[in-house]
């Protein structure tokens, strides 16, 4: 049985995450991963330690500009690591764990397991190894995966006390573990519109996904994408079928990733945008069906559609995000206009808050001559209302008067704010919370 472009499509939005995902984990050892700019190279197994709040020269999909980052590429395939974490003092941090299919498998920080020192032992799938007497272990899926730690950040006079907690995350090999493999290496010499299915061949090998996925792993059999055979010389009739399956799996993607959700001028709840992970929750994750997407091909599509607009995003119960492309009229958010949004009350939360300007369709951080990229609830001087409302004025040029303090910039173009909650509130989880209509004003 040969693939058709309808089966290729499908196979393109299945593997769409592990193909963009485990190349963001090869660049992110290499220093080269947008959300990590101007660090060293470390290689596998050590953190990268982003030291600056991120801006607009960030090219990584929705970055967010209240935290530090600390992301390390996780090699497993040469046995277990050690990972220390500092005390935080109730400082806000996350160390989140994601595996090659960007499932997030795991969660140590405040809301998992608090704020005190700690020590974790990371563990490969299959380990038969000791532990580590008082220390809990977290087992990782795959052979590569990423632990990618956010710091919260009170403005860049809080930095120099971050960057001192940044330096106690550490990772360090246990007896016996050796130099792991690192990245799977494919044909270099494939045609351009084959590179993508010649990756998803080789790292559906090297990170095999859970039982459950069988009727994938079929649908790549008949693709000829299970065996050691490159797709340099791919027969010319499956070649042209696999480009036709991308290209219309790329552009439901992309369609689903523009698309708005609900109602004209209405924000999308990402509470439940990362709920794809059926499979494989370890020690921080909530596995019970609330936070799970039932049919395992509508967790697929919502998982590549996650990862083409927040790769790395959190489950909502860690951090919850909104967006919103359209204003209360139903029309595209541009910088030609000027807008305001209450929220009332303020967004709910046990951490912080904040709003954060995106151009479209990149997602990424909008320049502006105040270097104001987020606006929350630790922006100083943000006014409230005597209700406790606060109202946000979206908008290219200063608005008049006090209202600059709660300016948020927009870019010329078309944009898309996000909302994050951190540590959101019951009334966000559960839906209750009313997300406002963004209301032109010019």
């Amino acid at each position: 049985m040969t693939i058709d472009a309808k089966g290729a499509a499908e196979l393109y939005v299945y593997g769409y995450p592990l193909v963009y995902n485990t190349d963001e984990i090869v660049k992110l050892s290499e220093g080269g991963s947008g959300a990590f700019l101007d660090v060293p190279a470390t290689g596998f197994n050590a953190f990268n330690k982003a030291r600056s709040l991120l801006g607009p020269d960030a090219k990584f999909v929705s970055p967010n500009n209240d935290t530090l980052y600390n992301g390390a590429a996780l090699d497993l395939s040469g046995g277990p690591l050690l990972l220390h974490t500092p005390d935080t003092a109730d400082r806000y941090y996350v160390l989140q764990f994601i595996d090659a299919w960007t499932n997030n498998f795991a969660y140590t920080g405040r809301r998992a397991t608090g704020t005190a020192a700690a020590d974790t032992l990371l563990v490969p799938t299959g380990y038969t190894g000791d532990g580590m007497e008082g220390v809990a272990t977290i087992e990782v899926p795959s052979a590569l995966a990423v632990v990618l730690g956010r710091i919260q950040v009170d403005g860049e006079a809080d930095l120099p006390e971050v960057h001192a907690l940044q330096d106690q995350f550490t990772l360090t090999p246990t007896s016996g573990t050796t130099a792991g493999r690192g990245a799977a290496a494919y044909d270099t010499t494939v045609a351009d519109d084959l590179v993508f299915w010649e990756r998803f061949r080789v790292y559906l090998q090297a990170f095999p996904p859970p039982e459950a996925d069988r009727e994938f792993v079929a649908l790549a059999a008949e693709a000829g994408l299970t065996g050691d055979t490159s797709l340099a010389n791919a027969d010319p009739s499956l070649a042209k079928t696999l480009v036709e399956g991308a290209a219309q799996g790329k552009a439901k993607v992309e369609s689903l990733a523009a698309g708005h959700g609900g109602e004209p001028g209405t924000w999308t709840s990402a509470v439940h945008l990362f709920d794809y992970n059926l499979d494989r929750l370890g020690p921080g994750t909530i596995d019970s069906p609330e936070w799970k997407i039932a049919d395992r091909k509508g967790a697929y599509l919502t998982r590549a559609v996650s990862a083409r607009l927040g790769l790395w995003g959190n489950h909502g119960y860690e951090a919850s995000y909104a967006l919103i492309h359209q204003d209360s009229g139903g029309d595209a958010l541009n910088g030609a206009h000027s807008y305001e949004v209450t929220f009332n009350p303020a967004p709910p939360v046990d951490a912080f808050w904040s709003l954060t300007m995106y151009d479209t369709p990149d997602y990424y951080l909008v320049a502006n001559p105040i270097d104001r990229y987020s606006i929350g609830d630790r922006t100083p001087g943000l006014a409230y209302g005597d209700d406790g409302s606060v109202t946000i004025y979206l908008q290219t040029e200063a608005p008049a008067g006090d209202k600059q303090a709660n300016w948020l910039p927009a870019p010329a173009g078309d944009f898309r704010p996000i909302l994050r909650m951190y540590q959101a509130g019951p009334s966000v989880l559960d839906g209750t919370y009313p997300l406002p209509p963004i209301r032109r004003t010019d």
